[in-house]
């Protein structure tokens, strides 16, 4: 997608050094864009670990290509094999909720059987890493092109008129590799020509709504405004919000979906007010092994820092501040789950269906 009126894909091999992977530092944005160098599989680890990059999508590839860095250093070892073994699993540590993580760690494991010659570990890890970036962004512009209708009927309805979307956390393209998730229909419908407006959720604690989704609506022209996590319900309730869009880091065979904390309260606001609340996700981020959303998917939880300080610009540097007394604890849920039965539809790279198994399975999942 465009930064800086340029296409960028969010992760990818530097051309002048193929040892090396680069990402952006998403923990600048939106006050400086840092390329991170990524030379080492506890490179990659830490980057994921610490939020460097996040967004399910995008931490799978990352993965990826951990391996891929992973498989330089194991030609160096006596045993390269179990090398990699281990180099899995310090990835499969870093980050428990998003199943992208778990899919992509093992879709280059699974490649890399009974493949003992260093040479051919390295290449077999780069070739699946980019075969996983360039299907993550194909599904997600997909996702956009099965979205689109979803906001071309509300356009129908409202000849003229502002088309108000909601959306929660980051789902865009800084979270995958491009197009992004939830925000894929919208910038369908954008470059289409539809007047497109985006509620944006600031999304607390780490503020990725605020900082993030609002720095690439605006990078792409999309018009938007940002407002608190608890303005949702009260502008749905003055019908400002024609429908809600939200991504998803794990969702379950039945439909429930997990996504950054305050979703389910969007759903359940949503719900009360008749506003049409889907889930955008890519086949990456099904979990068919499990059913119950709420007693089955871990949920993250993270520092107490993350709910205490803030971080903002100021005097031409990035600070943090501390907004809570020092001695209160506090508690740092990643993410919430919203049941199948709040979710109106799911829209994924074969379709759009309804939040259930049968949905689910009849887009041949």
């Amino acid at each position: 997608m465009k930064l800086q009126n340029q296409h960028h894909r969010t992760i990818w091999v530097d051309e002048q050094n193929p040892e090396q992977v680069c990402t952006f530092d998403q923990r600048l944005f939106p006050f400086q864009i840092e390329i991170l160098q990524l030379r080492t599989l506890e490179d990659a680890a830490f980057a994921i670990e610490d939020m460097q990059v996040r967004g399910a999508p995008l931490i799978g590839a990352t993965a990826a290509y951990g391996l891929y860095l992973a498989g330089l250093a194991a030609v160096k070892t006596s045993n390269p094999s179990a090398f990699m073994s281990q180099a899995a699993d310090r990835l499969r540590r870093t980050r428990p909720t998003a199943v992208d993580l778990f899919h992509c760690i093992q879709r280059v494991v699974q490649a890399l059987q009974g493949k003992d010659d260093p040479n051919q570990i390295v290449q077999t890890a780069l070739a699946t890493a980019q075969a996983i970036a360039d299907e993550s962004a194909e599904q997600c512009r997909m996702i956009g092109v099965h979205g689109l209708p979803l906001i071309e009927a509300i356009a129908a309805r409202k000849p003229g008129q502002v088309i108000n979307v909601l959306t929660h956390c980051n789902a865009g393209w800084l979270a995958c590799i491009d197009h992004g998730t939830a925000t894929a229909p919208i910038y369908a419908a954008h470059d289409l020509g539809l007047p497109i407006h985006v509620w944006v959720d600031e999304t607390r604690p780490r503020n990725q709504g605020g900082k993030i989704t609002a720095f690439e609506l605006l990078e792409h022209g999309v018009p938007h405004t940002i407002i608190t996590d608890n303005a949702g319900g009260h502008l749905m309730q003055h019908g400002l919000v024609d429908l809600v869009i939200v991504g998803t880091d794990r969702t379950t065979r039945q439909g429930d979906a997990a996504n950054k904390i305050g979703t389910y309260l969007k759903a359940l606001a949503a719900k009360d007010n008749g506003v049409p609340f889907y889930v955008a996700l890519p086949s990456s981020t099904l979990d068919l092994n499990i059913r119950d959303g709420v007693k089955e998917i871990p949920i993250e939880t993270r520092s107490e820092d993350e709910v205490k300080y803030v971080w903002g610009w100021k005097d031409g540097q990035i600070q943090q501040v501390l907004t809570t007394p020092a001695a209160s604890p506090a508690a740092n849920y990643g993410f919430d789950v919203t049941p199948a039965r709040l979710i109106t539809g799911l829209i994924t790279e074969r379709g759009v269906c309804a939040a259930s198994e049968e949905g689910i399975l009849g887009l041949g999942f």
